[in-house]
């Protein structure tokens, strides 16, 4: 495994399986900065949301990067109020002008709003039909959601990108995934940090003098998901990427699967208001 190590979709697309995420990163400097780190690193996937508000710093970091368009895989989502077929064409053209792209890699409906993501769904449709998106997806998904969608939908999602970490490992969802060749995407992989003080990894984490971020976004790897660590710092965003010179033992996978206790650090997408 390296950081060009890539998955590929239902439909063929290759996706890296490791990529950076840039939830809470404030646009301008901030989301600039990080970005071209992330790409000096050697990431090739960036995912943002319209929700982000940060689209237009990550579209300026892409063009200062001087790395060919071709060779990076970007991810932007669709925001709840912009839900439904008209709405959704407007918004996507909108991520497109700040993004400062001619085309998205992946497209993903941010939150399964209940009566409006059928319809929205076939405006994805269209943006695919249309090559204005190589590959589309959803976040947020419970089950009961990807089968109504499923039943609808002439064009399968591609990718389900949820909340996922060891205390919140997902692993029924994966499963029904993996049958419907539908790729699991982690956000929060880190559990927003609130499982970085957790002692079964820590010990992991010294035998291979590895940090404990490493170890989550390794057993992601090993578990076949991807995954998109979110960091500001230079130092963290090049450690989250060192993760290729080492491998968790059978083990150590099911020492850290054991502490899932499906607990969440953002909503549940059955129980949400926005």
């Amino acid at each position: 495994m390296n950081i060009n190590d890539t998955i590929a979709l239902a439909n063929g697309v290759e996706m890296p399986r490791l990529g950076f995420g840039v939830w809470r990163v404030n646009d301008g400097e901030e989301a600039v900065n990080s970005v071209k780190w992330a790409i000096e690193t050697g990431y090739k996937s960036i995912d943002t949301a319209a929700a982000y508000k940060n689209e237009e710093g990550v579209g300026q970091a892409i063009k200062e990067s001087g790395i060919a368009r071709e060779d990076l895989f970007v991810t932007t989502k669709l925001w709840n109020a912009d839900q439904g077929y008209e709405s959704t064409l407007a918004a996507f053209e909108t991520s497109l002008e700040k993004l400062g792209l001619d085309y998205v890699d992946l497209y993903l409906i941010h939150w399964p709003v209940e009566g409006k993501f059928v319809d929205t769904w076939r405006a994805f449709e269209k943006l695919y039909a249309d090559k204005k998106v190589r590959a589309i997806g959803v976040c947020n998904f419970h089950e009961h959601h990807l089968d109504t969608l499923l039943k609808e939908a002439k064009v399968a999602p591609m990718v389900n990108q949820v909340e996922l970490h060891p205390l919140l490992s997902q692993e029924p969802l994966r499963k029904y995934c993996a049958d419907k060749n539908i790729v699991v995407e982690a956000w929060s992989p880190l559990g927003s940090g609130k499982i970085l003080d957790n002692s079964v990894i820590n010990s992991i984490a010294k035998i291979y003098e590895k940090s404990v971020a490493q170890v989550i976004l390794r057993w992601d790897l090993q578990h076949g998901l991807v995954t998109i660590p979110k960091s500001v710092h230079q130092n963290r965003i090049i450690e989250n990427a060192n993760i290729f010179d080492f491998e968790l033992k059978d083990s150590e996978m099911a020492l850290i699967d054991g502490l899932n206790k499906n607990e969440r650090t953002g909503p549940d997408p059955d129980n949400f208001n926005f």
